[in-house]
């Protein structure tokens, strides 16, 4: 199994979640200090009571994130049901004529709804699979409604939703540019209509087929079941499935704006990308020369001593998974819980190639050169992960690269940092350049791929939202004032996400390096440094 280390959390509870031993440490030692010193233990304890409550309020903040992502993704069919029922209405409107020349859209409709209920049937066992680090069956409301006035101040740079780090699937969102879910502007309310037709026989005349959804698979198999913990269950399409924990019964979801589904849809075009045939090509154009640089850089790799290298930004998980076959030790970061759900999912969860199959095109009639192309299966994953031959200790770690990182365990502790469509995700890209230097051994290596679409320069209504946009020369600039040397520079065209069979492709030129740190002192032998 892949490890899935928890570097910090949505809220910065990293040092809660990750020693929660260093609490009751901390309780025993006031329990002395109340024996001894009486006064100075009473002031010990009120600070100690304020950090308790700020760490449960920070917590209680993570459900709530934690519980909308997994609502956005189990509001996917419904909102995906939703855009249907637009274009069905958009086709009624047309002049009789013009309908008799289009007999099969309404059959194409029914075929679209089949494709999603497979897609949801696929992110409902994703769901399952995941194995929360926080409690999300607690009741938060009224700890909320307690607290949240006056630790306003406290928590409001902190109160935003992981961004999708790494994907160009539009700027990144936050808490409060989104919304609350509870009746702002672009919010999605789910339909009463359940979706989701048989796949046997689709008549296009048929309007009453039998629907589902995944909130309704989860609560109508626990109504109908003498025992709601039962080992399996069948779904609308005969799939078995194993019973859902307590967390995703519909009770503890809420209403999700457009937005967020919209990251769940980005996801199912990222799967594409790392992990099915159909995306070796970007595979190709965008992993593959950083793969060749590595084996180039570190050709005499010892299985007793791996160089290690670090992955920020790692989305789902495969460039991570290749360099580990390359002989490293490598772990990849993550900050978003839309990809940590995902690539935890196909990583440790899969249980042979091709187990899966989704439909990642369905979402957009623009440039379909036919419907085949549109509706077209994608098999998934290409591989199968377990049996790839990863080096131990290949890890991911869930949190914030800035947050992480900055810990001073981390300093000279990578050979090698890889960066790939990461950059341009800070909001000041200075400091992410200086965190890579520090981080990394005198001598390491730092190669990068990707472009500088800057995630937070188009960001409206945010207080401020900081977003540090530099161009190439300048970024390059910085990275020799912070100790690097550019041993290799190149530009990449290569795409993102993208469609290889839709009429539009939106290329990047993206910018491709290899740099040294320079050592500061004279290298010695035994080491992992690189061959430069």
């Amino acid at each position: 199994m892949i490890f899935f280390g928890k570097g910090t959390c949505l809220f910065g509870l990293a040092q809660f979640l990750l020693d929660p031993a260093h609490i009751h440490k901390n309780d025993r030692e006031i329990l002395l200090s109340r024996s001894n010193f009486s006064r100075k233990g009473k002031e010990m304890s009120k600070t100690e009571d304020e950090e308790l409550r700020r760490r449960k309020l920070e917590e209680a903040l993570e459900v709530k994130s934690l519980r909308r992502i997994i609502s956005a993704y189990l509001n996917y069919p419904e909102a995906a049901e939703e855009d249907i029922r637009r274009y069905e209405r958009c086709f009624r409107r047309l002049p009789p004529a013009h309908k008799a020349l289009l007999p099969h859209i309404p059959f194409k409709y029914q075929k679209l709804r089949w494709c999603i209920s497979q897609n949801s049937y696929f992110i409902f066992e994703m769901l399952k699979a995941f194995e929360p680090p926080i409690d999300l069956n607690q009741d938060i409301e009224n700890f909320e409604d307690q607290n949240m006035t006056n630790d306003n101040r406290l928590l409001s740079d902190k109160m935003k939703l992981p961004s999708l780090s790494g994907g160009k699937c539009g700027n990144p969102h936050s808490w409060a540019e989104i919304g609350d879910g509870k009746g702002h502007n672009g919010e999605y309310r789910p339909l009463n209509r359940k979706i989701v037709p048989e796949e046997k026989k689709i008549e296009s005349s048929n309007e009453n087929a039998g629907n589902c959804s995944i909130r309704s698979q989860c609560k109508t198999n626990a109504e109908n079941s003498d025992n709601p913990r039962s080992s399996s269950m069948l779904d609308c399409d005969g799939h078995a499935s194993s019973s859902p924990p307590d967390w995703l019964d519909p009770s503890f979801q809420f209403h999700v704006p457009l937005v967020d589904v919209d990251k769940v849809r980005c996801i199912i075009r990222n799967i594409v990308r790392d992990w099915a045939a159909e995306g070796q090509r970007e595979r190709d154009e965008c992993y593959k020369p950083i793969l060749k640089e590595l084996q180039r850089l570190f050709p005499h790799r010892s299985k007793e001593s791996p160089p290690t290298c670090l992955v920020p930004g790692a989305g789902l998980g495969r460039l991570a998974l290749e360099i580990s076959c390359l002989g490293f030790i490598s772990q990849g970061n993550e900050f978003s819980y839309y990809m940590m759900i995902c690539s935890s999912f196909i990583l440790n969860q899969s249980q042979v190639a091709n187990e899966w199959r989704i439909y990642p095109w369905i979402h957009s009639n623009c440039n379909s050169l036919s419907d085949d192309d549109q509706l077209r299966p994608v098999s998934i994953p290409d591989i199968h992960p377990a049996s790839a031959g990863i080096t131990e200790g290949f890890s991911m770690c869930g949190g914030d690269f800035v947050e992480v990182y900055n810990d001073p365990s981390q300093v000279g502790a990578w050979d090698a940092v890889v960066t790939c469509f990461f950059l341009d995700t800070a909001h000041n890209i200075v400091e992410y350049i200086e965190i890579i230097s520090r981080i990394l051994k005198d001598g390491g290596v730092w190669i990068n791929l990707g472009p500088l679409l800057y995630h937070f320069a188009d960001t409206y209504n945010q207080d401020d939202e900081m977003s540090i946009e530099l161009s190439l020369e300048d970024v390059k600039r910085v990275s020799c004032h912070y100790g690097f040397e550019i041993q290799k520079e190149s530009m990449i065209e290569t795409t993102y996400t993208t469609n290889p069979r839709s009429m539009m492709q939106n290329q990047y030129s993206a910018a491709f390096w290899t740099m040294h740190k320079i050592p500061a002192a004279p290298r010695t032998a035994g080491n992992n440094l690189p061959l430069l």
